[in-house]
């Protein structure tokens, strides 16, 4: 299992996630400042991942305040650090409840420690649930990277991939780049081929291609924000797979825990996009790839609930009606 966030008593370590595949390298993170950088900056992604960093983020905070305001100022930064991933706050919020105040540090690691280690094995109860769904030999299609990486170590989307391989099911995964920082290229390629789970990689727009070639039997991703209704936010491009999975007739499924689900928002409308600097977009690597032009930039899209077959969750596979169905799973 690939270990990319470490707790090391006064400080954190992460697995920097903007120098894969090329380097494996750690950054340590002893201030919030540092902290909230390695966020806002995609050295570490994926929401259940930004539910651990928030938790262990606070943990941080209280190590470096002097007080309960300045305390609560750097929280609510680390909170706000990125505006979609539902689980971000989610994992500040818990372990905020659990202290009694600011120097309720031992507490304030209990928690985080718990959140870390729960997250893994609700990914792998996310593994065997999804896993039903893959038969005997079956081909994958995936987006962006929802694996190790971006969980606390096992993976959602990708977590029911690898435990299907592990049931010795013959899977082949089709992998989309995921432009345009290429998580799909970088990160969730070089997981599955350091777990020896045969994929191909290709660009985002041949996806379709493959579908109406009839060589996808089925679309899982992730989410980083699920509302009331099953709207689902993911990474840009999740919508329109979800369309032309729509079109061929092919299934798509969401996976993601309990936590991505966001109570306070009724409706995919509800969700806030974050824009991102549209020098992503310009530039490859340092070196600019587009002419002198603006360009947009948004990190994610909104995939409606009638597009979606099934959310994969740590209690079981949610199918529609979703209003209904998402109420009594989360009671």
């Amino acid at each position: 299992m690939i270990e990319h966030i470490k707790f090391c008593g006064d400080h954190l370590k992460i697995l920097d996630q903007t120098l894969l595949p090329h380097e494996k390298k750690y950054i340590e993170c002893r201030n919030t400042g540092t902290l909230i950088e390695a966020i806002k900056s995609l050295r570490i992604r994926g929401a259940p991942a930004l539910g651990i960093i928030g938790a262990y983020g606070v943990v941080i905070a209280a190590l470096e305040s002097k007080t309960e305001k300045e305390f609560m100022e750097k929280v609510e930064k680390i909170k706000n650090a990125r505006p979609t991933a539902v689980n971000l706050s989610w994992g500040v919020e818990n372990v905020l409840n659990s202290a009694d105040s600011f120097k309720s540090i031992g507490k304030m690691i209990d928690t985080a420690k718990s959140i870390h280690e729960e997250d893994i094995q609700k990914n792998k109860k996310i593994g065997k649930n999804g896993a039903k769904l893959i038969k005997k030999r079956f081909r994958v299609l995936t987006h962006c990277n929802a694996g190790a990486l971006a969980t606390g170590g096992y993976g959602t989307a990708l977590g029911v991939i690898r435990t299907a391989f592990e049931k010795n099911k013959k899977i082949e995964v089709f992998v989309d780049e995921t432009r345009p920082l290429c998580q799909g290229s970088r990160l969730t390629a070089w997981e599955l081929k350091e777990e020896n789970i045969p994929c191909t990689l290709i660009t985002d727009s041949t996806a379709g291609f493959l579908m109406q070639k009839r060589k996808i039997d089925i679309v899982i991703t992730g989410a980083d924000r699920i509302a009331m209704n099953g709207d689902t936010a993911n990474k840009i491009g999740t919508y329109s797979l979800s369309v032309l999975a729509k079109e061929n007739n092919i299934p798509f499924y969401i996976a993601a825990p309990l936590s991505t689900f966001d109570r306070n928002s009724k409706t995919g409308n509800d969700i806030l996009i974050e824009y991102r600097d549209e020098e992503e977009v310009l530039y490859l690597y340092g070196k600019k790839v587009a002419t002198d032009v603006p360009a947009l930039n948004p990190a994610f899209d909104i995939t409606p609930n009638k597009y979606i077959t099934g959310i994969i969750t740590e209690k079981g596979i949610i199918s529609p009606p979703y209003e209904k169905n998402i109420k009594e799973i989360l009671k």
